[in-house]
């Protein structure tokens, strides 16, 4: 007999060998019904699974992204089949799900255009209706390759010569069609009843520029109908809101062939990243931390110690000076630890609060460049909290407390995701085990929902991750909170306890915006360009009816910058219906329309890009309007749902 702890903590004992969905069958028949799979000592695996052995056990439906993996992975091998049955002659590379959806990647001399997805969905949904069941079943790997070469499929007998030579390598079949997969999938097609296919995009084989270029195909896949609709609506307001192309509407940045990967910003743009961090200043001055500014070179020796130069070098820039190795600093860490060092600390000085808004450059491939939200050189808002083991708890639930309060400010609400030790990580498992009992505990403290990322940390510690979601429903990785016990070792960072003895600080690594750059883009995309006034780069536009009203907008102008509210005036000889239509256009917060009576008067005709007009009003007066507005950093921007 088996035992087998539920969620709940309850134990139940089944016969070895039980099938998963049999343990969910015990449970209850609805259960058994809607699950997709189970998370069985932190795997992930399918209903078909045999469980020989005590351990934890979780059911996993569509909501779960466990669920949502399984779900999209089945679905990308329908497509496959799909494509094998309308163009047999088509090589299948890989097809894995992603974190929207799934892809496969095929080598076809066919060239896919949008009625080729078409044809490729009809095939799906009769997949789908024909409820194929899923096999698994495993094959030593000299058969593996042989049954690979029989089907003519070079890519997968590439990736099994690249396992062990005593691998067992595992194969899943529905119907006439079998991949290579190592899995979990649903028991059958049936499920995915809800699919769309959305674009194709060329991908080197295995993201290699000298490999051949394969045509990727993207798609999604729903339980139910209603749940793609929406998926699909949430898609066109987001293209209405994309950043790349509202960024350059609204001249804030731009990307150049001269550097992919690394953004220029308008003066517009840098009006806005200004607030931000004027903003993120003021916070963070009033939570207790102090700021500095670290070298965005440095040598050799000091990536070492990190660890980086041999857990991470694949994503650095090198360069060398005087004949020796010098990396463009991936990560500001570092710095901040020799900051600390610079100084002897007594435990009086605990906790220590730095934080930096550095530069920082990480090699990205040109296929995962993607506006701001993927760059390659960005800058970070990096803290870094050094303190003493019984300081942990009460330092963590501050950062917490501290990225609530800036995420509430935007609008945003979010999740929280624990990851845990990586197969691949620095230090013994003792610290890392307490590392994140504290975390833990932490969260659990301020009653906070989390989920368990297992293997996801950092190579040097665990971390909680934030993951945002925005006013249509997608999610973002912003945030994070990392704890570590590695780096103070490494580098032998020291401060004198109350016995006068030398100890070892702890380190918290964390960040807010995440990369001010991406927390940039998903701004945009949040307020669709419409920032809130106290963000606008213009906050108010002047809008003479004609020429003969100039002088009085400038005066008008004049008054408005002795407050410091960023104003602009459109003095071109144009109606001035169009005028305000431009105004909208560039999400002017204010505009203030001026003529004869409003010289007379020495007032302005306000309208407001929400509310239009609210009639006639004096400069003092919509002005304090409007400065109440900047200081307290109201969030009135009419896009925000």
């Amino acid at each position: 007999m088996i035992k087998l702890t539920l969620p709940d903590k309850s134990v139940r004992e089944y016969e070895s060998g039980v099938l998963a969905y049999d343990v969910a069958k015990s449970i209850s028949q609805g259960l058994a019904r809607n699950v997709l799979g189970a998370v069985y000592n932190g795997r992930t695996i399918g209903l078909k699974e045999r469980i020989n052995e005590d351990g934890t056990i979780k059911f996993v439906k569509f909501e779960d992204k466990e669920g949502k993996e399984i779900f999209w992975h089945t679905t990308s091998h329908i497509m496959a089949q799909a494509i094998k049955r309308l163009w047999p002659e088509a090589k299948l590379a890989i097809g894995p799900a992603i974190d929207n959806g799934f892809y496969y990647d095929i080598d076809l001399e066919h060239r896919f255009v949008q009625e080729d997805l078409d044809k490729i969905e009809a095939e799906m949904k009769k997949i789908v209706k024909e409820g194929l069941e899923l096999e698994r079943f495993e094959l030593p790997r000299a058969e593996a390759l042989k049954f690979m070469e029989e089907r003519e499929e070079p890519y997968k007998v590439e990736l099994i010569n690249d396992l062990p030579e005593d691998a067992v390598i595992s194969f899943y079949r529905q119907g006439d069609f079998v991949d290579l997969c190592a899995g979990p999938h649903l028991d059958s097609t049936k499920k995915p009843k809800a699919v769309k296919l959305l674009s194709i995009a060329g991908a080197y084989w295995r993201g290699d520029e000298k490999n051949k270029m394969l045509q990727r195909i993207y798609g999604i896949s729903f339980e139910k109908a209603k749940d793609l609709e929406s998926y699909v609506h949430m898609m066109e307001e987001a293209k209405k809101r994309d950043h790349r192309k509202l960024g350059k509407e609204l001249e804030l940045f731009f990307i150049s062939e001269e550097g992919p990967g690394f953004p220029f910003f308008m003066p517009k743009g840098v009006v806005v990243k200004n607030e931000l961090m004027k903003y993120w200043r003021e916070v963070h001055k009033k939570a207790g931390y102090v700021e500095i500014e670290t070298p965005l070179i440095l040598n050799r020796h000091l990536w070492e110690v990190s660890g980086h130069w041999y857990n991470y070098r694949e994503n650095m820039y090198t360069t060398k000076i005087d004949d020796q190795d010098y990396a463009i600093k991936p990560m500001n860490c570092p710095g901040s630890i020799l900051v600390y060092k610079n100084t002897l600390h007594s435990y009086k000085d605990f906790p220590i609060r730095v934080a930096e808004t550095g530069r920082v450059h990480r090699h990205e491939l040109s296929g995962a460049l993607h506006g701001l939200m993927r760059v390659r050189a960005f800058t970070q808002d990096d803290a870094h909290l050094f303190i003493l083991p019984e300081q942990i708890k009460d330092e963590i639930k501050g950062v917490i407390k501290l990225i609530d309060e800036i995420y509430k400010k935007f609008g945003f609400s979010y999740k929280l995701e624990l990851s845990t030790r990586p197969e691949k990580f620095l230090g013994e498992i003792k610290d890392w085990d307490m590392a994140e009992d504290s975390l833990k505990t932490a969260l659990e403290e301020l009653k906070l929902d989390y989920v368990i990322n297992e293997g996801d940390g950092a190579f040097y510690g665990p971390k909680i991750d934030f993951h945002l979601t925005d006013c249509i429903g997608r999610t973002w990785q912003c945030g994070t909170i990392q704890l570590d016990y590695q780096l103070p070792q490494r580098f032998e960072m020291e401060y004198i306890g109350a016995d006068g003895q030398k100890h070892r600080p702890i380190m918290i690594h964390r960040t807010a915006f995440g990369s001010i750059e991406r927390f940039f883009g998903i701004l945009i995309e949040q307020y669709a360009g419409a920032f809130p006034t106290w963000l606008a780069p213009v906050q108010v536009k002047i809008l003479p009816i004609s020429e003969k009203f100039n002088s009085y907008a400038q005066k008008v102008k004049e008054a408005l910058e002795d407050k410091d509210i960023r104003v602009e005036v459109d003095t071109r000889a144009e109606k001035i219906g169009y005028k305000i239509r431009e105004a909208q256009m560039e999400k002017v917060p204010y505009m203030f329309v001026v003529g004869e009576r409003e010289v007379e008067d020495n007032t302005v005709s306000v309208r407001e890009r929400h509310q239009g007009d609210l009639g006639s009003m004096s400069v003092e007066e919509i002005s304090k309007t409007i400065l109440n507005k900047i200081k307290t950093r109201e969030n009135d921007s009419p896009q925000l749902v």
